[in-house]
């Protein structure tokens, strides 16, 4: 049987791509990996940032929507992305690095069991930092040296992902009834369950929340991608989620992965991604992210795409 082996990225909206690279790059000290177009809609940037390589599990992805409205908070979306820190003291540094660049941020708690710091992004996109204390990781997940912050306190990849939901049971179901997560933690409406047992870089946090839906806008979570090896368990998941009754985009050919999306009953986007071929099928290690990517299908369109995008650095 396949197992999903954690988180492989996260999509959010943002209004400015420029100032949304500021903050991820210069801020948060991840690495932008790959700057290219939502190949849907190629008027619009696709920003990708993680460790050296965009390896799955680090990957916070952006869509640039210039005429981005204020995110409405609501239920039946994704509320909060989790990023791990190595040390109790990262937590530290991090508050002291967040009241020197002016960061919206609270004092050190806890959160999903571990000491925690919130803040949010210069668009409201809420985060929590938490301490992973020496638990394991990854062993792809590979730090970049050239960042701004202190690789002792690095962010090391995703943690848990809140989900806030109008009926929990909907989905809850589909993580472990489908996806085999297992539930770790119940708190009255609160529920933790983790992809690999044990390990919080495959958590999601769902909360069950009366009252309207979100509507979405600029700080939003548009998807959560969740890991898979290769085409064969994609086709595997595919026949899986369709079982269900679940309405499935089938596999799509993303050039740096293949995936696939369906919501659930809650209107939760869910995608499911290949770990590979990875963001160096078009580039070096070194020259990652510095110049626009675009798939071969949307090559012959540079031009045009280049002239509907305003550069950034």
């Amino acid at each position: 049987m396949y197992k999903i082996t954690g988180h492989h990225h996260i999509s959010m909206l943002t209004k400015k791509a420029q100032e949304n690279n500021n903050f991820y790059t210069k801020v948060l000290g991840l690495r932008r990996v790959k700057k290219t177009v939502n190949q849907d809609e190629p008027s619009m940037y696709h920003l990708f940032y993680g460790d050296l390589t965009g390896s799955p599990g680090t990957e916070l992805t952006f869509f640039e929507i210039p005429m981005a409205g204020r995110t409405v908070r609501g239920t039946n979306a994704i509320t909060r992305i989790g990023l791990l820190v190595p040390s109790r003291e990262s937590l530290d540094y991090w508050k002291a690095r967040f009241e020197q660049f002016n960061v919206s941020h609270e004092a050190i708690t806890k959160y999903a069991g571990r000491d925690a710091l919130h803040f949010e992004d210069e668009e409201g996109l809420r985060f929590v930092l938490l301490n992973n204390a020496g638990d394991e990781i990854p062993e792809f997940w590979t730090a970049w040296e050239e960042g701004p912050v202190d690789l002792t306190h690095r962010i090391l990849g995703m943690g848990p992902v809140e989900m806030t939901v109008h009926r929990l049971s909907r989905t809850e179901k589909v993580l472990t009834e489908l996806f085999s997560y297992t539930e770790v933690e119940r708190i009255e409406k609160e529920v933790r369950f983790q992809s690999i047992e044990g390990q919080a870089f495959g958590e999601i946090v769902l909360k069950e929340q009366e009252g309207p839906s979100e509507k979405p806008g600029r700080g939003s979570i548009h998807h959560l991608a969740i890991r898979v090896k290769d085409e064969e368990e994609l086709r595997y998941w595919d026949k899986a989620v369709k079982a269900r009754g679940f309405a499935s985009t089938g596999m799509l050919d993303r050039f740096y992965f293949h995936s696939l999306y369906f919501r659930d009953h809650n209107g939760i986007l869910f995608e499911i991604a290949t770990d590979g071929p990875g963001f160096t099928v078009d580039s070096s290690v070194e020259e990652l992210g510095q110049k626009l990517d675009l798939p071969p299908f949307l090559e012959e369109r540079r031009e045009e795409i280049e002239a509907n995008l305003e550069p950034i650095d």
